[in-house]
């Protein structure tokens, strides 16, 4: 790694941009801090119009550098290191710009009115446009993204966007200009105005918010849809009649896109006294979004669905999402099922019994949340047959966890809260804790299972074409800030390996302190680089690995109507399965690597997304 200090030897180069970078001489290199040399005394910039708006921003404190503030901003999870025992590291400038990655869509950004020459020139330029001496002003735009330059733009609307979020969008940057040349899209509104701040925070995440295209609504089956015996079952002889099976979804409260169900039924009947079946079963989205069709292409491109405070930005249109293929309670609906065998006494799988997987259909009995399902787990009253099958599957559920935790799996936190929105303004009128239940936990344990399995088939079928997601094994500096935490607090911890360190984090707690390993694990989170889906035949056997989950492969197969990625799995498990061709998009390497790519940045933009929107 090089660092690169302030925009001089920045020279002109953005976040993003493909740069040819220099290394210095070993004797001006420095050491990484929060003291930032001034750009005026880096650099005397060529201002040849004279503008005062230049020569004081020339005498701001700027915080610039291309290195990665936390290790989810690198591209491998790595950070600047430090060669010396001074704490200097490499440090180089920038001399050319290879390629641009300026942002087609714009940015986000506000008129600078703030003190100084700059701030004073919009002043006057909004002074004068409500005076026949209106004319074009040339104006500082300055971005929300903290790591970008200002951008000069022209224009004779200077009064009407003093106080508004505008977009700008990037033309040039002179040689000769401290400022890249922009110009004016579009007002977002004023700011600080939810709507508009929403917009801009969708922006600067780079997640489309534009309705679907009529060619994609075009795809979806006409509403009402309803399920037929001939289409579904006489057509398609490899689908199972699980109607009869007792199904229920355990969701948050309002989900309305409920893409899993689950069901489990004793064995006894059929000699086998002792024996579970457990089932996990995942909307069968394929059935309804198919390859070169322009609702695949628009799924593709959006990657997965976000998930804001006050709405959802959808992969897949709405009909499909919250109705086609929503498993709600007392409907028939396809299903992509995965059967496990398990041990009542042990509640573990059975050893040498395989997972099961098939397409199927379904009647869901209930469509609950997660308090509906605690509270009828808690009830010793409720002898229910729906009641009894949620507590063997919790049962199910807490041996896999001790299992997981056993093998080193990471029990990591975020800061999650909850918010109570007012239905008719969709404004938030409270806001708490996100409360996690043990119901929570019995789905997360099966949603897992499932994913496991998955990973385990299409690996199988295709070595080196399968869609994984993996999880690097942290380098030891990677947690420096967690270890600097913990001597801070005078609490041990050990990194060595996952298990070491899951074990330690248990051990940090304060008695008087309920928040304390909590706020330990949401740094022990934060040190980690993000999970990231890949192609199998990229990376060998140790690098695909998931570190947090402790497990050797995984991959998402649980959410198709939200997450493209287990799009691409169910494709590869119905050509694994024999149920379809495989389509050629699934046996090239180069396009899936572009899709897992893609999917990468699509998960990362709509996270920062979600996390602004909390944040707003």
């Amino acid at each position: 790694d090089i660092m690169i200090v302030g925009r001089t030897d920045m020279n002109r180069a953005m976040d993003g941009d493909v740069v040819a970078v220099e290394l210095l001489p070993e004797s001006q290199w420095r050491r990484p801090g929060n003291k930032i040399a001034k750009p005026g005394e880096e650099h005397k910039d060529g201002n040849e119009d004279g503008n005062e708006d230049d020569k004081e921003d020339d005498k701001e404190n700027e915080t610039v550098s291309l290195a990665p503030a936390v290790a989810e901003d690198a591209d491998d999870g790595s950070a600047v290191k430090a060669k010396r025992e001074d704490g200097v590291v490499p440090t180089g400038r920038v001399i050319g710009v290879v390629k641009r990655n300026w942002r087609e869509r714009g940015y986000a950004a506000c008129i600078d009115i703030g003190p100084g020459a700059a701030g004073a020139a919009a002043s006057k330029a909004a002074q004068d446009a409500t005076t026949a001496a209106a004319r074009a002003s040339r104006l500082l735009a300055v971005p929300q993204d903290r790591r970008l330059p200002k951008i000069r733009i022209q224009t004779r609307q200077a009064a009407a966007l003093v106080d508004q979020r505008i977009v700008v969008v990037i033309d040039s940057w002179p040689a000769d200009s401290p400022y890249p040349e922009g110009h004016y899209v579009k007002s977002l509104g004023k700011l600080g105005d939810a709507d508009a701040e929403t917009a801009a925070v969708l922006l600067e995440a780079d997640v489309d918010d534009r309705p679907f295209a009529p060619a994609v609504h075009a795809c979806v089956p006409p509403l009402p849809w309803s399920f037929d015996e001939r289409t579904h079952l006489q057509a398609q002889p490899h689908r199972e009649d699980l109607r009869n099976l007792r199904v229920c979804s355990v969701d948050p409260p309002g989900c309305r896109d409920i893409d899993d169900a689950l069901s489990c039924r004793p064995l006894d009947d059929e000699g086998m006294p002792g024996l579970l079946e457990l089932g996990v079963h995942i909307a069968d989205v394929t059935s309804f979004l198919h390859p070169d069709t322009a609702m695949d292409d628009e799924a593709k491109r959006r990657g997965t669905t976000t998930y804001l405070v006050q709405r959802r930005l959808d992969m897949l249109p709405k009909p499909l999402t919250e109705d086609i293929c929503s498993l709600r309670g007392g409907v028939e609906r396809l299903t992509f099922s995965v059967f496990f065998r398990f041990d009542a006494k042990t509640g573990l799988p059975v050893p040498g019994v395989e997972p099961r997987f098939t397409k199927a259909v379904i009647k869901s009995a209930a469509a609950l949340t997660y308090a509906e399902a605690q509270t009828m787990m808690d009830d010793p009253n409720d002898d229910s047959p729906l009641a009894n099958d949620l507590r063997r599957i919790n049962a199910c559920a807490r041996s896999l966890r001790k299992r997981r935790i056993d093998a080193g799996a990471l029990t990591l936190a975020s800061p999650e809260v909850r918010f109570e929105m007012d239905k008719e303004t969709n404004q938030p009128l409270d806001v708490g804790m996100y409360v996690t239940r043990e119901a929570n936990q019995m789905v997360e344990e099966m949603m897992l299972l499932a994913n496991v399995a998955s990973a385990e088939r299409i690996l199988r079928a295709f070595p080196s074409h399968a869609l994984l997601r993996r999880h690097p094994t942290p380098a030891p500096r990677m947690f420096d800030p967690l270890l600097k935490a913990c001597r801070a607090a005078g609490v041990d911890v050990d990194v060595s390996t996952s298990k070491k360190l899951a074990d330690s984090l248990d051990a940090a707690v304060r008695p008087d302190d309920q928040y304390f390993n909590t706020l330990l694990r949401i740094v022990a989170t934060r040190c980690m680089s993000q999970a990231v889906y890949c192609v199998s035949g990229a990376h060998s056997v140790n690098d695909r690995v998931h570190y947090g989950l402790a497990a050797p492969l995984y991959t998402h197969f649980t959410s198709p109507i939200r997450r493209y990625a287990d799009v691409v799995v169910h494709r590869l498990l119905n050509a694994a399965l024999g149920l379809e061709r495989a389509h050629a998009s699934l046996q090239d390497s180069e396009a899936l690597k572009a899709v897992s790519d893609n999917i990468n940045v699509r998960h990362r933009n709509s996270q920062m997304a979600a996390r602004a929107s909390v944040e707003l």
